[in-house]
């Protein structure tokens, strides 16, 4: 078999054509400006190379400033993945400094990925991020969920929580909660300002005060927001453990009329999983980008195949158009056919935004978060906006 190779710099791939249902994908690594007794790490969303963890699977030294690795992964698997020296503040950096984005890969072919990586580190430590919070914000650390990993909470409280000690609150619960509010703590410097359009909706009157409780993921990310032991573990976490919490801390609404979730990607998956397992807790989900049909993943086929009286909940959906956005789009169109078919109607239980030219991005995220706040808690006014 004939493979041909392409070098990207800083980049991605070369294919070759072969029968079969698993690909084998080779990653060869050069990098001149470390030390010798270095090692390189791979990490990204597939077990095989730790899912997410940074040093837990290494390279092989080939020779000085040349490593290399080769995983069998699934043929129609999407893979994201970085380069680190075992640590998130050692990681490959951009020609320009900048710790890089995910890299992608859609799984096709046999495939050699040729990466030259000129220097390491944590690009936040020495650029300016812009951006803070807005509104007043409380932490919750450590908490614990059985067979999930620990992690930190962080919740948003409305204008005007502390003025009105009677009055209580409608609650979204979002994934990924370190993206949501702060640029400091997000991914790559660039938060979805959910509180900064939460604020001004709120104060403009075109939704109702609402507490936002971010949840930040784990290293686990992949399997807590997938279909599997994990992912319903995190949702039994969130359902009966972190709502209590919250309700117990907090001035919430606490019946399902009033709570609700959201999340992008694999985030906004399993917040429609939360939702349709979950419907005597949450009535409304925002499924930002989600991965409701993709690679091995599939959540449409157990609506499809639902057989029971309808559940009384409200969907917002949205996609983009550019790259991985385009690959999830077929999964966006059958759930809403097969919702549709259960008899969810578009413009009144069921919703879905086409945002043509957005990338699979916080920052663009952030462009639309208005949308889904207005469908969830918008008054009656403010609907014209969204329509």
């Amino acid at each position: 078999m004939k493979t041909k190779i392409i070098i990207y710099l800083f980049g991605f791939f070369i294919t070759c054509s072969f029968a079969q249902t698993s690909k084998e994908i080779k990653f060869v690594i050069i990098s001149n400006n470390i030390p010798d007794s270095s090692s390189v790490y791979i990490t990204g969303n597939h077990r095989l190379i730790g899912n997410w963890e940074p040093g837990k699977v290494s390279l092989t030294k080939k020779e000085n400033n040349f490593w290399e690795g080769e995983f069998s992964f699934p043929k129609g698997f999407y893979l994201e993945y970085k380069l680190t020296l075992g640590s998130w503040e050692q990681e490959a950096l951009d020609v320009n400094g900048y710790v890089r984005s995910n890299s992608i890969l859609d799984i096709k072919n046999d495939t050699t990925i040729a990466i030259h990586i000129k220097d390491w580190g944590n690009s936040r430590s020495n650029r300016v991020i812009t951006g803070q919070i807005t509104g007043t914000v409380k932490y919750h650390h450590k908490l614990i969920g059985e067979g999930i990993r620990e992690r930190d909470v962080v919740v948003w409280l409305p204008p005007g929580y502390d003025e009105n000690p009677e009055q209580r609150y409608p609650v979204l619960y979002m994934h990924d909660g370190q993206n949501m509010f702060d640029p400091k703590t997000s991914a790559f410097g660039v938060d979805w300002q959910i509180d900064e359009a939460a604020d001004s909706l709120i104060r403009k009157g075109y939704i109702k005060p609402t507490i936002i409780v971010g949840i930040y993921n784990t290293p686990d990310r992949s399997p807590e927001y997938t279909p599997g032991i994990t992912g319903y573990a995190y949702m039994n976490f969130i359902v009966n453990r972190l709502k209590l919490l919250i309700d117990s801390t907090y001035r919430t609404l606490t019946g399902s009329e009033y709570t609700s979730t959201g999340g992008s990607s694999f985030g906004g998956l399993i917040s429609f999983m939360l939702l349709w397992v979950h419907s005597d807790v949450f009535s409304q989900a925002a499924c930002i980008s989600p991965a409701f049909k993709f690679s091995t993943i599939d959540f449409v086929s157990p609506v499809k195949n639902y057989s029971g009286k309808k559940k009384q909940i409200r969907i917002y959906i949205d996609n983009g158009s550019v790259g991985l956005e385009d690959s999830l789009q077929y999964g966006v169109d059958e759930m809403l056919l097969a919702l549709q078919e259960k008899g969810y109607t578009e413009g009144d239980d069921l919703y879905f935004y086409k945002a043509l030219g957005a990338k699979h991005f916080e920052s663009d995220w952030a462009e639309r978060i208005w949308r889904p706040l207005i469908f969830m808690f918008g008054n009656e006014n403010s609907y014209q906006y969204i329509h």
